[in-house]
Order: structure tokens, then sequence, then C-alpha cells
């Protein structure tokens, strides 16, 4: 276990790095876009330095989001991994339409079809499509689809997909594991708390109280 530990902190430690850098990198960027659109927020009474940090900030958020949500994916396959060697990421063939062709597995264990998302806040009417056709060619190829979301969408329109995806799954006998169900499903399925793991991590990087 200590050693799973270690490689979490390890795959933190260059996410955590990457960003940083991404972000710095998009402020240099930033110095030399065009803000001619300053005007439009000073009529709607945001000063030119207000939105410069809104535009920041901004920016910074869409880097924050996508390497928040891979990291935790990449930390949750680890614990997969950790207690099942032989799991795999794969793809399967679409057998119900043409598009796309191929449907991905973040990881196969067994028959065990598992699908790991940090969050998943989509209210896109093909995105909701293509995850229907998703869970039904699994099951098509003698798998159990298992979903296992750590946390939950805060917008309504969000909130009914998921619940209405969670119907889906339980249809065709697969399984639905959001918010804490989620982290419960990972203990319960290879011994690992990961929660405490980040929360440890997390923890000594940057204190509760935000100090």
């Amino acid at each position: 276990m200590d050693i799973l530990k270690e490689k979490i902190k390890e795959l933190a430690e260059v996410y955590s790095s990457t960003l940083k850098g991404k972000i710095e990198s998009r402020k240099v960027e930033m110095k030399q876009d065009d803000n001619s659109h300053y005007l439009i927020y000073r009529v709607l009474g945001i000063s030119t330095a207000e939105g410069e940090l809104i535009d920041i900030y901004q920016n910074a958020g869409r880097f924050l989001y996508k390497y928040a949500g891979s990291f935790l994916e990449d930390s949750a396959t680890l614990c997969l991994n950790y207690k099942f060697p032989d799991g795999i990421k794969t793809k399967v063939e679409n057998t119900i339409g043409q598009r796309p062709k191929t449907f991905e597995i973040d990881f196969l264990n067994g028959l065990d079809a598992i699908e790991v998302k940090w969050r998943d806040a989509t209210t896109d009417g093909d995105h909701i499509t293509k995850e229907h056709t998703r869970v039904k060619v699994i099951k098509q190829h003698g798998l159990k689809p298992i979903r296992v979301m750590f946390y939950y969408p805060l917008r309504s329109q969000a909130i009914r997909i998921q619940e209405t995806l969670k119907t889906l799954y339980a249809g065709v006998e697969g399984e639905y594991y959001a918010g804490d169900d989620a982290w419960e499903f990972l203990l319960n399925y290879c011994g690992v708390d990961l929660k405490a793991i980040l929360t440890e991590i997390a923890n000594e990087k940057t204190p509760e109280n935000g100090n």
C-alpha cells in the first residue's frame, strides 16, 4: 500500500507542476492579447483591473478543471491496477451505430467494464445519446457496464441526466456509483481508501484553512 501511496503522490507532483506551467504560460500569452473587449466590461460596470483578473481566473479555471479530472481518474486507475494488475484500458466495437466506431473502456477487469469519471456535468444532447449507446454496446459484448463518478454535477439539468443514466445502467444489469458511493465502491472493489490518501496529500500541500 505504501508503494501505491507513493505512486499517487508522484502523480500529484507531475500534474501540479504541469498545471502551474500551463497557467503561467497562459498568463504570459494573455499579456499580448487584444483587450479591446474590456470596453464592454466597463459598460457593464467591471473595471479594467477587474476584467483582467476575471479573464486570468477563467483561463486558469479551465486548466484546473481539466487537470483535476485527469489526475483523479488516473489515481483511481492506479488503485484498480494495484488490486487487479491484469486490468487494462481497451476499446469495443460499436455494434449499434456507425459513430463512433469504438467505445473506450477505462478499466476492463474480467467482465467488469469500468468507466472512471471525476465529474460529468454535460447537458449536450449528442453526448447523452452517445452515453446511452455506449452502455448498450458494452452490454451486447457480454460485459457489465460499471460507472464510477466521484463528484456529482451541481446544475439541475445535468443532475437529471445522471439520474437517467443511473436508470439505464440498472436496466442492463450494470452498476452506477456517484459521489460518496463511488469512493465506497473503490474501497470495496480494490481495498484502497483513495479519498483518505488524497486528503493526506491535500493537507500536506494546502491545510484546510487555506494558509
